[in-house]
């Protein structure tokens, strides 16, 4: 085989060269495709992931407000803790 080689002639030589250059870039370019696909997949979905989490995330803040609602509380604290405004005379300023 060492022998065919040093009688193959220099064009031989340069186009085996090249096929074999061209193979191997054709092999890396439908690897980056590949990897390509997956890292976008991943993104996609990491988006959605974020998505939800927003929706979630509005959702709670609405409940939130809905449960810090001042009449809400008012209505809580006169009902079932039975608290209500003082009158002008019972209030007491006390002086620092």
């Amino acid at each position: 085989m060492n022998r065919s080689l040093r009688t193959m002639p220099k064009g031989r030589f340069l186009m085996l060269l090249l096929f074999v250059g061209v193979l191997l870039s054709a092999i890396c370019v439908s690897y980056s495709a590949h990897w390509n696909r997956q890292l976008l997949n991943m993104l996609y979905t990491e988006l959605s992931v974020r998505d939800k989490a927003q929706a979630e995330w509005g959702r709670l803040i609405l409940e939130q407000s809905t449960w810090t609602a001042h009449g809400r509380i008012e209505t809580l604290a006169s009902e079932q803790l039975k608290m209500r405004i003082p009158e002008p005379a019972e209030v007491k300023l006390v002086a620092p």
